[in-house]
This record gives C-alpha cells, structure tokens and sequence, in this order.
C-alpha cells in the first residue's frame, strides 16, 4: 500500500494566559498539545484520529492542513512537506472542520466560484463540478441563499462542498458529523465511503466509537497529544470492542480508570 501521508515527531505547544492557567486550575505556562506524534495514512483509506476532547486531534489536524506551524517535527503529504512547502500541500488536501465559518454576506454559489478561483480551476471545470456537488448535497436550491439564512445542516454541506472544490485526493475532516442532524450525518459519512471508493484519502478525527468502528480501515488512539496505539481495525478490536480498548489503554496512559 502506498503511504500517502506521513508525520515524522509533530510537535505542537501553547502558552497560557494567566486566564487560561486560572480556568484549567494549573500553575504550567506551557502545555503540550502534540507530543512527537508519528503515523500514516494510505492512499484509498480512511483513517481515523480517535481521541477525546483536548487530546491533540484538532491541533494535529491543523498542523496537517498547514494552518499551524509544528514547533518541530513534520509531515509529508503526497510528497510535500508541512515545513518547506505548505503551498504544495493545501493544493493537495481538502479541510473541513466544523469550526469553519463561511462569510455570512455570501451564497454558496458565489462561494464556490471564489474558492475555485484561488486554485485555478478552469470555469468550464468549475462549472461542472459545481453542479455535481450542489446536486448531491442538496445545495443547489439554496445556491443564492446568503449563509446567514441558511440551516445548521446546509452551511456544514455547503462547506463541505466547497473544501473540496478543487476535487484533492486527501481529505481531512475534523469531526465530520459534530453537531448535524441524523439525516445531514448520514449523508456526510456515506460521502466519505465514496470518497474513499474513488481511490482519496480520508483522514477523520473524532471521539465517536460507532463512527470509527463503521468508517475506517485503520485508527489512532491519541490521548494528551501522544499516539497510544494505531492498528487496522480488525488488529485493535480482535480481543475487545473498540470503547473497551479505548478505556483500558486510557486507565493505563492517565493513570484512572473510567
């Protein structure tokens, strides 16, 4: 299988506001968000970044999609490097994230039409695909909606079209399904099966068991920025389910039991 994505020892810190110090109830002025983290992803895969909230997966995925620098460390992405060549990789990559915010003033269609511009699309190729995607996920009859008038569920599928405007052959999302309707999730992760049907690459994070268990070929289980186990998963669930290998290797890293 060909390695399509590779972090060699990412690293990531931050530090905190006396703020900050104060709400987390500790004296460190510096925490470890990544912590020497090292894997890979395959082309055709999906990949999942299991972990709960606070554990590196955002951050991780940041630093991945060149949002963030890595304080040291890298990442190789289809043969670009997050370090010395960020460009090369966000022409490789599509990014969603729910914190992703489109500009209230602005349709999709006019969305489209701009992002498609910044990576040089031809317009009769834009065109195109625009009306694929707009068909598929229902956003064709909300094309000259402003954002702002549109439902929680629309904006997450018009910004999901819209990150992959540029049809990449890796995708990363950051908790794909993360406050969507039942019906919206479904129609998200099944487009991720076909992603990866296409021969992409899909990276996901999440902290959903069922999700991974129903999504991924392989995962990582990341806890406080280190990666504590990363198998296929038929490999990590062969003795356990998958929340009961999460919970035991969590006892075991942080010291309590859950």
């Amino acid at each position: 299988m060909k390695v399509i994505l590779k972090t060699e020892g990412l690293m990531k810190t931050f530090r905190l506001t006396a703020k900050q110090q104060k709400l987390q109830n500790t004296k460190k002025k510096v925490i470890t968000a990544v912590d020497n983290l090292n894997f890979e992803a395959y082309e055709g895969e999906i990949f999942g970044l299991l972990g709960p909230n606070g554990a590196g997966k955002t951050t991780t995925l940041r630093m991945l999609a060149t949002l963030i620098k890595a304080d040291s460390g890298d990442a190789i992405v289809d043969g670009a490097s997050i370090k010395t060549d960020p460009a090369a990789v966000r022409g490789k990559i599509g990014f969603l994230t729910s914190e992703l915010k489109l500009e209230d003033f602005f349709t999709p269609n006019y969305l489209f039409d701009f992002f498609a511009k910044l990576h040089n699309i031809e317009p009769s190729v834009s065109e195109r695909r625009k009306k694929e995607l707009f068909a598929k996920f229902g956003v064709d009859r909300f094309a000259e909606v402003k954002v702002s008038n549109l439902s929680t569920g629309m904006k997450q599928k018009a910004s999901l079209v819209i990150s992959i405007v540029h049809d990449p052959n890796i995708i990363i999302f950051d908790e794909p399904t993360n406050g969507l309707d039942v019906i919206t999730a479904k129609v998200v992760t099944d487009f991720l099966v076909e992603l990866k049907e296409q021969g992409k690459t899909v990276i996901v994070s999440t902290h959903i068991f069922s999700l991974v268990e129903k999504l991924c070929d392989r995962a990582g289980i990341i806890i406080n920025g280190k990666m504590i186990a990363c198998d296929t998963l038929a490999n990590l669930t062969s003795e356990k389910n998958l929340e009961d290998v999460f919970f035991d290797l969590y006892a075991e890293t942080v010291g309590e039991a859950i």
